[in-house]
């Protein structure tokens, strides 16, 4: 097989993992209370974020795991335990306001850039397990060229979700934005289960496996 097709299948993984119309509700939560020009700003943050962290995995991923003895279950388990954090005080309507707030400054949330847009509402343990594994599928240095192209054209993808989140979240009203907070809490502690479940069973498998 070529390289570019390896590159393609490639892409078409982190994209199929990904899932840009389910990413994009996700964010709506953290995109509140930013101007259109900050939003652009996380918006190329975050296309930068997931480009380095799929390259790392890619060139130096299988070492680098070696080096520092974590697992890709190990890491896709610590995204679970971030996005719990960050998703059960959405599910609970923490962020809502009050009634008699409604004439106040919307409050900007703590920069939300590294945790939890980048990681792992974008990427995380199984995406840089693809990497590793395509990366020892194409084995050299043109195919590891060609497998970069594919993670730029998958940063621009993230990049292009959130900012197009920045205009859903602002065209809509408090109250749909409050509903929508509730169910994006309940969707996100939901995905935080079931990368707990896997990170924690491929941990124990592994070791029973050892």
């Amino acid at each position: 097989m070529s390289f570019t097709y390896e590159a393609l299948v490639f892409f078409l993984a982190l994209f199929a993992l990904y899932s840009p119309v389910a990413a994009l509700s996700s964010y709506l939560p953290y995109v509140r209370g930013y101007t259109h020009a900050e939003q652009l700003r996380l918006a190329l943050g975050l296309a930068l974020n997931a480009l380095v962290f799929v390259l790392i995995a890619i060139w130096v991923g299988e070492p680098l795991l070696e080096l520092l003895g974590i697992s890709t279950a190990a890491l896709t388990a610590t995204g679970g335990i971030a996005l719990i954090l960050a998703s059960v005080p959405l599910m609970r309507g923490g962020g809502e306001k009050k009634p008699d707030d409604s004439n106040e400054e919307v409050v900007k949330p703590k920069n939300p850039l590294f945790t939890p847009l980048t990681f792992p509402l974008t990427v995380g343990g199984t995406t840089f397990a693809f990497g590793v594994a395509a990366s020892a599928d194409v084995g050299d240095v043109p195919g590891r060229l060609w497998l970069s192209v594919a993670a730029l054209a998958y940063g621009i993808v993230t990049g292009v979700t959130l900012y197009l989140s920045g205009h859903v979240e602002r065209r809509i009203s408090l109250e749909t934005s409050a509903i929508l907070d509730r169910v994006a809490g309940i969707l996100l502690t939901a995905i935080a289960v079931i990368l707990l479940a896997n990170g924690f069973t491929d941990l124990v498998t592994a070791r029973l496996n050892s």
